[in-house]
């Protein structure tokens, strides 16, 4: 796990070498054990290291091939780098490390050796002979790539504000684009990113850049998968054995290290799942990492307990009052560099600060929900969809009927039937606005796409057939899991330095996954079926069928309370609120209503708020609120 920069000029460098050093120091916590720069005429690569595999010398990068051709920058593991070493035979290996493993698997099967990699990785590679840069990214999109075209000069990272000072500046302009729909869904869709001039790299896709430019290339995609029909006349337990196999297989993979492991348990279903594979698969004595709460209605910690017991793990716990949380607020600024609407990063912070006090690896949870119906979403989805096919005068009718209802549900059923596609409800069910006006000024939404369009074209290459809740699974899986979810986990470790890992995304299982039925997944009000058959093998019933609780935060009473003068200090900012294209009358609304109890708009809010907060940090010409100062201990 590290982190890379690189900048690339095809008729030659110009960046002061200087101003990249600085950039890759924005990069520190991504890799404070080792770092270096590489560079020729034409490209300049950085790399800081978080040893993990092969923590010596040998390891160091960038890297060069064997023959001197190749020069990589890589962040990630790849877990079959001993298998792939095997068919590597005719090598001179110089080292253990997975990296020197890729640069080998790169000089003989060029893209192609992507199909055999098992892994998380963002990785360029310098060809010096073709004056050719190759970046890929992982399948489901586990690490992040970011990167910039101006002219002529190409540059990418791993987090946009080392891309930001590469450039010369602490900010840069805003996406309006991406800005509309963050508002919208509380996170930013690759390839778009908050800046105009950075995009992300997509999971499953490799580019190339030389001096004719990028060419980009997806060389992985689950979305054509049709469900196997078949499977639903073969017996479940077969099913859940296979199941079972393909979640300890990943497990098993990645446990490859040289440095402490652990895991993160919640207590629900995935992360309890993920440390009884890890008992499974031979440790002897796994370290489960848990955050629990004062505040009962947000504690998981005595279900963890339970669970750790059960199994015979090193449960490590953390008590906190939910509201100390507040005091991470600065660092969620500063780390996050880019907006990101998901209080669930506050708690995903502190679990990672308690586990880097005895480990430098974690294995999460992370990637269940999407691929077996882990949200209400779904279901929903699924029993509102013949709601739609309505004719319209009669949706029409029926949604004026609801909307005068005082009930918040029948509101919401009234925007519910008005979308006129799967695709259009599901975006329906996951905004954050829906019976709220749009907080953009109408120039921007005149000029912009609506995340609509976003989903629309996640959804073109589905296969065809899909129920609603299946649709739903599968575009969670490529916009929010990786740039929402991912995204989340990979920034809140990296800040301590922390590598998590991340089984349930495994391609493999990812496939399998896809040609599931969907009356595997989803039981009636059950979510996430066929997994919790899967736990019950390793743990009592009633350990297993749990409320599911999540990493959620009290946003709402915070607002109406400890963070009610931080926000409209923020909302009445006249020199922040000018640097974005937001109706303040409306934002006012907003808050005013949820301080009000007539409605609980803190998602909306939340997301406003966030966003209020990256500008004023991220612009050098303000500063950050005194509530946001870190708290003394």
């Amino acid at each position: 796990m590290c982190g890379i920069l690189g900048v690339h000029h095809p008729f030659g460098l110009l960046a002061d070498p200087a101003d990249f050093r600085k950039a890759l120091e924005r990069l520190r916590r991504r890799g404070p054990d080792d770092d270096g720069v590489w560079s020729d005429h034409l490209v300049r690569l950085g790399h800081k290291r978080l040893a993990i595999v092969d923590l010596s010398p040998s390891g160091h990068q960038p890297m060069l091939s064997a023959d001197g051709r190749y020069v990589i920058v890589f962040n990630g593991e790849i877990y079959n780098h001993g298998e792939l070493r095997a068919q590597l035979d005719s090598v001179n290996w110089r080292g253990r490390s997975d990296t020197e493993t890729l640069l080998e698997a790169y000089r003989a099967w060029g893209p192609e050796c992507l199909a055999r990699l098992s892994g998380m990785f963002a990785f360029a590679i310098w060809d010096r002979t073709e004056h050719r840069l190759f970046l890929a990214r992982d399948r489901m999109g586990v690490k992040p790539l970011y990167y910039s075209w101006q002219g002529s000069r190409f540059a990418f990272a791993s987090r946009p504000g080392a891309l930001s000072l590469l450039n010369g500046a602490q900010g840069g302009d805003i996406d309006l684009d991406a800005l509309r729909v963050y508002l919208e869904l509380g996170y930013v869709p690759a390839p778009l990113s908050f800046y105009r001039n950075v995009r992300k790299l997509n999971p499953g896709h490799y580019m190339t850049v030389d001096r004719n430019g990028p060419h980009i290339v997806r060389y992985w995609d689950y979305r054509h998968i049709a469900p196997d029909e078949s499977l639903r006349h073969r017996p479940e337990k077969e099913l859940v054995a296979e199941l079972d196999e393909l979640v300890r297989r990943a497990v098993r993979e990645r446990l490859m290290s040289d440095v402490p492991l652990g895991a993160f348990l919640s207590g629900g279903t995935d992360s309890s799942l993920i440390v009884a594979a890890m008992k499974a698969a031979g440790v002897a004595d796994p370290q489960a990492f848990t955050i629990s709460f004062t505040d009962r209605a947000y504690d998981e910690g005595p279900a963890a307990s339970r669970i750790a017991r059960h199994l015979g793990v090193r449960h490590v716990t953390e008590v906190v009052d939910v509201d100390s949380l507040l005091a991470l607020l600065p660092q969620f600024v500063e780390e996050f560099d880019e907006p990101l609407a998901d209080s669930s990063a506050f708690p995903t912070l502190a679990v990672a600060r308690l586990a880097r006090r005895y480990v430098t690896v974690a294995l999460t949870g992370d990637g269940s929900d999407e691929l077996f119906g882990g949200y209400h979403h779904y279901a929903l989805a699924d029993r509102l969809t013949p709601f739609i096919r309505w004719p319209r005068p009669i949706k029409r009718a029926a949604s004026s009927v609801l909307a005068c209802l005082p009930s918040h549900r029948a509101k919401m059923l009234a925007g519910a039937l008005e979308p006129a596609t799967p695709v259009g409800l599901f975006r329906y069910l996951r905004s954050y606005g829906k019976d709220f006006p749009l907080l953009l000024e109408d120039d921007v939404l005149e000029t912009t796409a609506s995340a609509q369009s976003w989903f629309e074209q996640c959804a073109a290459s589905f296969a065809r057939g899909l129920t609603s809740a299946e649709m739903g699974m599968r575009l969670d899986a490529g916009l929010l899991l990786p740039e929402g979810y991912l995204q989340k986990v990979d920034v809140a470790t990296m800040t301590f330095s922390l590598e998590a890992r991340c089984p349930l995304t495994d391609y493999r299982l990812v496939e399998w996954a896809m040609r599931l039925p969907v009356s595997y997944k989803l039981r009636g009000f059950e979510t996430k079926h066929i997994l919790k058959q899967v736990l019950c093998q390793y743990l009592p019933r009633e350990l297993v069928y749990r409320p599911k609780m999540g990493f959620s935060m009290p946003i709402a009473r915070w607002l109406r309370g400890e963070l009610k003068e931080w926000g409209w200090s923020l909302i009445n900012d006249t020199a922040l609120m000018s640097r974005l294209p937001l109706v303040k009358t409306r934002v006012v609304e907003l808050f005013q209503e949820h301080l009000s109890g007539k409605r609980d708009r803190h998602p909306m809010l939340w997301a406003v708020l966030m966003l209020l907060c990256f500008v004023a940090h991220h612009d050098c010409r303000h500063g950050i609120p005194e509530i946001m100062q870190p708290r003394a201990a």
